[in-house]
């Protein structure tokens, strides 16, 4: 469709964009924000950068000079700050221009690192509660300066009037808020302190918070970061950077890690959880940047595999995104990421040079941290991987105790290769790891890195089979016939039977196929059902050389005795299938369902037999 040409401007006259600040409101709670209560974030993160820029106009007054009032009744929320203030120029220049910052003026840009904001919306925030936000500043740069009153509404409009320099006795700027009444739930006094709590614990100007009750105000910040403190006793500090753990975090940590990045000015400490967590999942972090709480999730700023441990941090030089609610992955992200990776590493090379203890509990809950760790890390592998816990046919173990025992170890490629071959590869005095975990398999294959006396190799089923002993010539012709019955009633699985003696006798089978073997018979089965063409040839050639499962009957097994003598030809095949099935059941792969079938009709085949016979 073509729309008509609309009537030019004489010209080309310029036009400035119209701005819905309610719909710009509203796309702000519902994408920019998490939550109305980051308001008072805002409005304290605003003072803070406030009182950040009087400092540098009066760098010689001490550090507690300025600071932050808080105060809520129910009726109405302000925040005061002895910061910079706001001249008239100033309110029209930043508070009725969308997206402007004082913070980018007057070459400020150059030194952005200052202040926490950058994005010049963070007021806009206040109309998520209200809906008309009521300033009141008066200028430190100018002596004697005028008091500014601005007045802005929700529908986009605004006011602004000079009054005496009496209306505001001294520099610094006030906001206040008259909630409106679907907001309560984030505007009652206790809440507003709880949030200020919340978000402002850490900061380093003094805040307090009055609720109108007539008392003192009540310091929000009233101590440092744990860190930034002094104790008497180093067991006194980390007693007490366990217990601020407790409290954010709501356990108590196996071990703190203290964190400290002077190029980048971050402090913190790495809680290390005391239990395992579930592969992969990745806790998020409480950080601070310049003391104001950005985010309890932020789950970038330490790398995946580090899941084991949950920090609290406060930096200078990260960079928040536009919500403030998270860090904006750059450079410097990354290079703290790296930084702090490698303060974890030195943690857990201190552990194993030092405290064996520490490092058994530690490796006990996050091995699997450890490992993927190790896979990557040629330090951590030669440091870690002796003492690292693997399934074995010796039982759970480290390889260290594994390798003195067994010269040659063997690993397998899944779980359920592991689980048909453990009773069997033990008895027979095989070494076997079950490699079908996650980092196992690669791992234990690297264990002559650290012990070059051990060999490691993949087991292969026709190692397994060698180490069971042959039957006699004379036990072997007289299971012939049942062992071709056997034979022909498992060939729709392609599987052999054949009859050894091996440990333990209790075993009756032992059905061997490698994952491998069964994806080349499903392939195998693809070319049979193809009718000619270069595909079906192909597939038939690989038909050929398909490897088959093998079921090994144990001739020292008093039901396999039994077995192998039935003369009933549709008994023996019975026989043989259920004696498949129990080893397929016991290898705890998923079968198959025409292997479910077998199951469940051999086992009903033989309960008919038998009932014929005692009838």
């Amino acid at each position: 469709m073509t729309l008509p040409d609309a009537p030019l401007s004489p010209a080309g006259i310029d036009r400035t964009f119209q701005v819905d600040l309610r719909g710009l409101v509203d796309l702000l709670s519902h994408h920019l924000y998490s939550s109305p209560r980051v308001y008072l974030r805002e409005l304290l993160q605003n003072a803070v950068d406030a009182l950040t820029a009087r400092h540098g106009l009066e760098p010689s007054a001490p550090a507690d000079a300025f600071g932050i009032r808080l105060y809520a009744d129910g009726s109405l929320v302000r925040v005061e700050d002895d910061g910079v203030g706001l001249t008239e120029a100033d309110v029209h220049t930043f508070l009725a221009t969308i997206g402007r910052s004082s913070k980018r003026a007057e070459k400020i840009a150059e030194q952005r690192g200052d202040f926490i904001g950058q994005f010049g919306i963070g007021l806009l925030s206040c109309f998520l509660v209200a809906d008309e936000i009521h300033v009141l500043s008066r200028s430190a740069r100018t002596p004697d300066a005028p008091a500014v009153e601005w007045r802005g509404r929700g529908d986009g409009s605004y006011t602004v009037r000079t009054l005496p320099a009496s209306a505001r006795s001294r520099p610094g700027t006030t906001v206040t808020l008259t909630p409106r009444t679907d907001a309560g739930e984030w505007t009652r006094p206790a809440q507003v302190h709880a949030l200020a709590r919340h978000f402002g614990s850490l900061l380093r100007h003094p805040v307090t918070f009055d609720d109108g009750t007539g008392g003192p105000g009540a310091p929000v910040n009233p101590e440092p970061a744990p860190w930034a403190r002094t104790y008497p006793t180093p067991g006194a500090r980390s007693r007490a950077l366990a217990a601020y753990g407790g409290e954010v975090f709501g356990f108590t940590p196996l071990d703190t890690i203290e964190l400290d990045l002077p190029a980048v000015g971050l402090k913190g400490i790495a809680y290390v959880l005391p239990e395992a967590v579930p592969a992969g999942r990745r806790h998020g972090h409480r950080v601070h940047v310049k003391g104001m709480l950005l985010s309890e999730q932020a789950e970038e700023i330490l790398p995946e595999w580090a899941f084991f441990v949950r920090c609290v941090v406060d930096a200078e030089s990260l960079r928040p995104t536009a919500s403030r609610e998270s860090l904006y992955e750059d450079d410097t992200l990354a290079a703290v990421r790296d930084a702090l990776a490698e303060r974890l590493r030195a943690w857990i090379a201190r552990a194993a040079a030092s405290d064996p203890d520490l490092l058994a509990r530690f490796l006990q809950a996050h091995h699997l941290a450890v490992k993927s760790l190790a896979v990557h890390d040629d330090e951590i592998l030669r440091m870690l991987l002796p003492w690292l816990p693997f399934e074995t046919t010796d039982g759970h173990c480290t390889l260290d105790e594994f390798a003195r025992t067994h010269r040659t170890v063997l690993v397998t490629s899944s779980v359920e290769e592991f689980r048909q071959v453990a009773a069997i590869a033990s008895a027979a005095g095989l070494g076997v790891v079950n490699g079908g975990y996650t980092y196992d398999r690669e791992l234990v294959h690297r264990l002559p890195e650290i012990r070059p006396a051990v060999s490691v190799a993949d087991l292969d089923p026709a190692t397994l089979t060698a180490h069971l002993d042959p039957v006699d010539r004379e036990t072997e012709l007289a299971a012939a016939a049942y062992l071709a019955l056997a034979r022909d009633a498992l060939a729709v699985f392609d599987c052999d039977v054949a009859l050894r003696t091996f440990q333990p006798a209790s075993a009756p089978a032992l059905l061997v196929d490698s994952r491998e073997a069964r994806h080349e018979r499903t392939r195998s089965q693809l070319a049979r059902e193809q009718e000619g063409g270069l595909w079906g040839d192909i597939l038939g050639a690989l038909r050929q050389e398909a490897p088959r499962a093998q079921l090994i009957l144990n001739q020292l097994n008093p039901l396999v005795r039994t077995a192998v003598a039935i003369d009933e030809p549709e008994l023996a095949r019975t026989s043989a299938e259920a004696l498949y099935g129990q080893a397929a059941l016991l290898s705890r792969r998923p079968l198959r369902p025409a292997e479910s079938s077998l199951i469940n009709r051999s086992f009903l085949d033989l309960l008919a037999h038998a009932l014929r016979k005692d009838s």
